[in-house]
């Protein structure tokens, strides 16, 4: 099956083709600092680049798989609509994938992270502005893959602490049955870079700033949407918010301000 996968969860524009023999080809757009996220502009051009490359026409593609945040408002909207649109124009299967299980997923498949002795699992943690981060814990399941020892939640990053000690609640369950011993978290993602004091303080671990375990990989997004089953109606395919949305807040302050004022 040929699947194409993306994620624009994160500042990041992030895009794979799963060819039917397993090869996948993968492009990333990274504004720097200052720079808008070009999701809107980049993302479907970057997707042509690789159908291009791969001698393949959109019409092959039978599968879209698409990171659902939680993230950032703009970047879910534009990701998710896209697949929608496109996975209705293909006549194609339409599935969505947990941005932050993405991030977790590919750490934990890493050759490095998998020889160290991560017995708690992996944090996978995103910058959501306001000074918070999404997070979400995953520990290593019987093949490997990461299984959610907790859901993903939007919390300050001082409050990480009180996360991993509920996640390890659930670890300790999963150490027991295994025989497993020792507890040990590898935080990942641009929430981890951006907070890593914060991480550092609770225990974690937290790859170099540079680490590739930080960029969510639209190639992991492409597996595990291969491995998901399809939705029946593509509205059915939703951001995960996490949380409300700055402009609805604002409106709802400018609201209360104004009735305070008449």
């Amino acid at each position: 099956m040929i699947v194409l996968g993306f994620d624009t969860a994160t500042r990041a524009t992030a895009v794979a083709l799963r060819l039917g023999d397993g090869e996948t080809l993968s492009r990333r757009d990274d504004p720097g600092p200052g720079e808008h996220p070009g999701h809107a502009t980049r993302l479907l051009a970057m997707a042509g680049e690789l159908l291009r490359g791969a001698a393949v026409g959109w019409s092959a593609v039978e599968r879209i798989a698409v990171g659902l945040g939680p993230g950032t408002f703009t970047g879910l909207r534009v990701g998710v609509a896209t697949a929608r649109g496109l996975a209705q124009s293909l006549s194609a299967e339409l599935v969505g994938v947990s941005s932050l299980g993405a991030l977790a997923e590919a750490a934990l498949q890493d050759p490095v992270v998998a020889a160290e002795a991560f017995g708690g699992g992996v944090l996978a943690v995103v910058d959501a502005r306001r000074k918070e981060v999404f997070a979400a814990a995953y520990g290593r399941g019987d093949r490997g893959s990461a299984d959610e020892l907790m859901p993903a939640v939007a919390l300050a990053p001082h409050k990480i602490g009180s996360l991993i000690e509920r996640a390890e609640e659930q670890a300790g369950r999963a150490e027991e049955q295994a025989g497993r011993a020792g507890r040990r978290w590898l935080a990942v993602g641009d929430g981890a870079v951006r907070y890593r004091d914060h991480l550092q303080r609770a225990g974690a671990d937290v790859p170099e700033d540079s680490s590739r375990l930080h960029l969510i990989d639209a190639a992991t997004i492409c597996r595990l949407g291969l491995d998901a089953p399809a939705v029946a109606a593509y509205e059915e395919i939703l951001p995960d918010y996490r949380r409300r949305p700055d402009a609805e807040l604002a409106l709802e302050a400018l609201a209360v301000h104004g009735s305070s004022a008449r």
